[in-house]
């Protein structure tokens, strides 16, 4: 068991992850010298492990191995041993589960790899187990044969480990092609996708079912430029899906990670930000589309979650909620009938049950996770109530059991703020603010916004990685800037301060003077002045997070379309080229490539507004705008007197005193328009 009197080298860390482990026996180091000059020193390989505080497993291994006496002991006599939070170092993190990946096919967490005393791989894997079980070894054998394979077999393990770094080096840096983007790219994977697709639940695949919102956004944004109904459709089952499922929260609001079976019922119940920042932008995007209340009823509970959970006193998103409390697995999010019928009496609680499959046996060890079983008209019809009636009883019900919840123990949150994580939110509260007109998330991107310039900015303006209790650390990755300089970008559509767009430019600077690649193009993950590790790698895969240099393409279009500046434009097809051979064989790993590569091969449209958006005719033209999903679109304003340093904006003002709108397609535009009704013949609804 962890002795709270003892204390290893973590308790000077600041994430919340490795804090929860420094009063395991484990000599846990953090990541640095210190450790890899003790295992040099002698001669020991290292051992490192790598988690984050939302994971169950990672929890799991930590009471069965890293609190155990003895195999703490074998661990301090045999190795150097190094945890790392796999949120505070993507760095690492992405070139160890590519080593783990390459030499067992699979990845995950806890990842749990080798390493000579100079950092290179030589065997990983992820949770072991503490007895031996289903063909895995224990934890501890595996530690005895890796120590005896590197004192009795050096040669092997030296020669192993400097292959794999080989193929890691190869790999992390991949040729560009010589071939154009081209849209049969698109068609090709489209019709992939569609095989996969699963038909009766959503999403694509068996089991587990992940959410893939940026799968879910190529697809809608190929029924945009083919009209090809089968991808909307696609897209639409998975939302309805996991709307409906045990994946979202159908009391709080907000998803889970991920669901462990087909249907979408039983989630791993921990809760990330970069899902629910993600899921908004999605959720929105298909209200925009379809105008479904479903999805905007989504998109105001997630919003809701977001402000109530996860929001930072001071301005700032936390990072994760934990699956378990009080030590078990989803205990808060779960319920008994009991429970229900003493909150909602008999007749209430017989309706909420009927609709959320709520039974005596359960459907997960014994208690139940609330899922949509039957329609409002089904649940009417089967207690002879109007839709109104059953619609306000689910309401009550809902407002009533988040009351009760509220008096259980919460899920612990790992109340760091990462500038990529928050750069993905900020995106999603500035759209949802202007969209749905909620003041109150726009207001909170912007807090957000400003707390990273001015907190998690160094002396020379470039960005930190990570933030907590007042201390902001390690040099931030190309992902941080990206994702944070496209969310200003969103705010300066959103609220039209030119300052956004500003800060978005030095950032993107300071983006290509840190990553970039001049010689083959894109960007490589750490910065020129990073430590050097085994690999430097450049990121394309879309996982649950953007790729960096997918954030990176959608950025410069962005800016390249409101600014006129088309360099911006060539280093995006710089990125393809180099990622172009493998989108249309691995097309669930690129799905933010794939929409970046839409918007590289559609026109651009731009939409100028002159006029005061506090005055009402000018708020009409901008809903117009904001109402429509127009994916390839981007918006700017200025007011009436203002000079704008924007080309789009140039010689443009008001039409007989009105405010106007001019919608331009690449920079060549047509005659101003002065109403709504104008405006929407203009972009073609």
């Amino acid at each position: 068991m962890s002795d709270p009197q003892h204390t290893n080298r973590l308790i000077d860390e600041t994430s919340p992850y490795l804090l929860q482990h420094a009063h395991n026996p484990v000599d846990w180091h953090p990541w640095g010298e210190e450790a890899f000059t003790k295992a040099q020193a002698e001669d020991k390989p290292i051992f490192l492990s790598i988690g984050y505080s939302a994971c169950h497993w990672c929890h799991v291994m930590e009471r069965e191995s890293f609190e155990d006496e003895t195999t703490a002991a074998l661990m301090n006599e045999r190795f150097v041993n190094i945890k790392v939070d796999r949120e505070e170092r993507p760095d690492l993190d992405a070139i160890y589960m590519d080593a783990v990946q390459t030499m067992t096919g699979q990845g995950g967490w806890p990842m749990s790899v080798f390493l000579t005393p100079d950092g290179q791989p030589f065997y990983g894997g992820t949770y072991f187990p503490p007895e031996p079980r289903y063909g895995i070894p224990s934890f501890r054998q595996l530690l005895q044969s890796v120590a005896h394979a590197y004192h009795r077999n050096r040669e092997n393990v030296v020669g192993q480990a400097q292959r794999l770094t080989a193929v890691l080096n190869h790999r992390g840096r991949p040729q560009g092609s010589h071939a154009e983007p081209d849209s049969e790219t698109l068609d090709e994977v489209a019709a992939l996708l569609g095989r996969a697709f699963d038909r009766e639940n959503g999403g694509f695949g068996a089991q587990p079912k992940f959410p893939q919102p940026m799968t879910l956004d190529f697809l809608m944004r190929y029924d945009v430029r083919t009209g090809a109904e089968d991808t909307l459709y696609m897209a639409e089952l998975t939302l309805f899906k996991m709307a409906s499922g045990g994946i979202y929260d159908q009391i709080g609001g907000g998803f889970h990670r991920y669901s462990v079976d087909a249907h979408w019922l039983v989630p791993h119940f921990e809760k990330m930000l970069y899902d629910n920042s993600q899921l908004l932008r999605t959720y929105l995007d298909a209200w925009r589309l379809t105008h479904r209340p479903l999805y905007r009823r989504v998109v105001e509970e997630t919003v809701d979650y977001v402000l109530r959970e996860m929001t930072a006193p001071d301005g700032g998103f936390y990072s994760t909620q934990d699956a378990d409390s009080e030590g078990e697995e989803g205990k808060f999010f779960l319920w008994t009938p009991a429970e229900i019928e003493a909150a909602l009496g008999p007749q209430m609680a017989a309706v909420f049950e009927e609709y959320y499959g709520v039974t005596q046996t359960g459907n997960f060890e014994g208690r139940n996770i609330l899922n949509v079983v039957k329609t409002v008209e089904e649940v009417a019809a089967r207690f002879n109530l109007s839709r109104d009636e059953v619609e306000e009883a689910l309401a009550i019900g809902r407002r009533t059991l988040f009351e009760l919840r509220l008096q259980r123990v919460k899920p612990a949150r790992d109340d760091k703020i990462l500038t990529e994580w928050n750069g993905l939110m900020i995106h999603a509260l500035a759209e949802c603010g202007v969209v749905l007109e909620r003041s109150d998330a726009l207001a909170a991107a912007r807090d957000a916004a400003n707390f990273i310039l001015h907190s998690m900015s160094q002396a020379d303006g470039r960005l930190y990685r990570s933030y907590r209790q007042g201390q902001a650390r390690f040099n931030a990755y190309l992902e941080d800037y990206a994702a944070f300089a496209r969310s200003l970008i969103a705010l300066y559509e959103a609220d039209f301060d030119l300052r956004w767009l500003d800060e978005a430019r030095r950032l993107v600077g300071i983006m290509f003077a840190q990553f970039h690649d001049p010689e083959q193009g894109g960007f490589f993950q750490t910065g020129v002045d990073h430590e050097q590790l085994v690999v430097r790698r450049k990121g394309f895969v879309d996982n649950a997070l953007p790729s960096g240099n997918s954030l990176a393409a959608e950025t410069l279009l962005r800016l390249a379309a409101l600014t006129g500046e088309h360099d911006y434009r060539e280093e995006v097809g710089r990125i393809l080229a180099l990622v172009q051979p493998r989108l249309a064989r691995q097309p669930a790993g690129f799905g933010r490539m794939l929409c970046a590569l839409d918007a590289y091969l559609s026109p651009s449209r731009e939409v100028a507004i002159v006029g005061d958006p506090a005055r009402e005719a000018t708020r009409v033209l901008l809903r117009q705008v904001r109402a429509r999903y127009l994916p390839n679109t981007v918006l700017a304003l200025k007011r009436p007197g203002e000079e704008s340093p924007l080309p789009l904006l140039a010689d443009r003002g008001l039409v007989d005193g009105r405010p106007a709108a001019y919608v331009c397609e690449n920079f060549a535009c047509r005659l101003p328009v002065t109403t709504p009704e104008e405006l929407r013949a203009e972009l073609g609804g």
